[in-house]
């Protein structure tokens, strides 16, 4: 009997990741070439921060931000959005799927996460925390 990977707790296998990995590389591709037909589209600059699938690789969701601040998170997300259809065509022209994956869009916050935990780290109670040497409790001293 198979072990039923979506309800394990386990991270995304070694398949997903691979094939998120796939789509991320082509859809950055497609962007940055300019092969969609939508001239708002060609004017944004944006990257593709990482693909994530679900265990039965038939919904790819997409984390994207625009570089440069000429748009807004929404304005990318939108014109993406309007888009799918084409870059489905072709992210599915560039993998041996049994499925086209659905891709959905969502603005990355990496960034903003990254800011957080810098903000977390100069906090002076972490600092102090982090400069305070725990004792050792694996008894190699003794």
């Amino acid at each position: 009997m198979s072990k039923n990977r979506s309800s394990s707790g386990e991270g995304p296998s070694q398949r997903q990741l691979r094939v998120g990995e796939l789509i991320r590389r082509t859809l950055s591709d497609v962007l940055s070439r300019g092969e969609i037909h939508d001239p708002d589209l060609n004017r944004m600059s944006i990257t593709v921060g990482e693909v994530r699938l679900t265990p039965d690789l038939r919904v790819a969701t997409a984390y994207v931000m625009p570089l440069m601040g000429t748009v807004t998170v929404e304005e990318a997300i939108a014109a993406l959005a309007r888009n799918k259809y084409d870059l489905r065509i072709r992210v599915s022209r560039e993998l041996t799927l049994k499925y086209a994956p659905d891709l959905r869009f969502r603005a990355d916050d990496t960034f903003d996460r990254l800011d957080e935990t810098r903000r977390l780290f100069s906090d002076e109670t972490v600092q102090r925390d982090i400069a305070a040497k725990p004792e050792a409790d694996d008894g190699d001293n003794a």
